[in-house]
């Protein structure tokens, strides 16, 4: 059952259990899968950005404000040698908003994601002006809490429900340093979707991770 929902119920907010985990070395690249957490397009082991215990909260990557800036740690050499890492593929566009959105979500049915219905005529996604009718949502920032510790990532969100993208954008709260969201769309009619699905595989987080677990 399609559910078309006003923006205004992602104003709430959501609790949710266990935490991001930290970068604890430095970025390297190898030539073989080895775990979840490497990037398949590429051979980029994303490992280093995932840490646990007192590295939560801690590194270059504990706090999602772009992908420009999310990729400045990476080394030159990876650059040259994987440029498609470096650069959002054809057709999927990243914006920055303040909440609320301005956005009216539909879920494309139940498990398999959300699209946009429609934009609040004057609110902040229309002004924007990226963002447009049909864009699925691909990536969304989210924050996890341990303790005093957080972190905001920027999470895959090919296979959320609705309830869970609106636990994400509730989570963008200021007092977790957020002042907006960020969030990656895909826009059908320009974009390969197994070449953005590949991309967005580079964000995917460890298995264990509970954002993971709701996809």
């Amino acid at each position: 059952i399609q559910r078309v929902l006003q923006f205004a119920a992602l104003l709430l907010s959501a609790t949710l259990g266990n935490a991001f985990l930290a970068p604890v070395i430095h970025p390297t690249k190898i030539s073989t899968p080895s775990s979840s957490t490497q990037c398949q397009a590429t051979k980029i082991n994303t490992s280093f950005m995932w840490g646990a215990g007192n590295n939560f909260g801690k590194g270059d990557f504990k706090f999602y404000s772009s992908f420009e800036e999310c990729m400045k740690p990476f080394p030159a050499e990876d650059r040259e040698e994987f440029p498609e890492v470096f650069n959002l593929p054809k057709g999927l566009y990243e914006v920055r908003l303040l909440k609320p959105l301005g956005i009216v979500f539909e879920e494309i049915e139940a498990g398999q994601g959300v699209f946009v219905q429609e934009l609040v005529e004057g609110g902040n996604a229309a002004i924007e002006g990226t963002v447009q009718p049909g864009d699925i949502l691909v990536g969304i920032t989210a924050v996890k809490i341990v303790g005093a510790k957080y972190e905001r990532r920027m999470i895959p969100s090919r296979k959320f429900d609705f309830d869970t993208m609106v636990g994400a954008v509730g989570s963008n709260d200021p007092k977790w340093g957020c002042s907006d969201v960020v969030l990656m769309f895909e826009r059908p009619d320009e974009a390969n979707r197994a070449e953005v699905d590949d991309f967005m595989d580079f964000f995917e987080p460890p298995v264990d991770n509970p954002w993971k677990q709701q996809q």
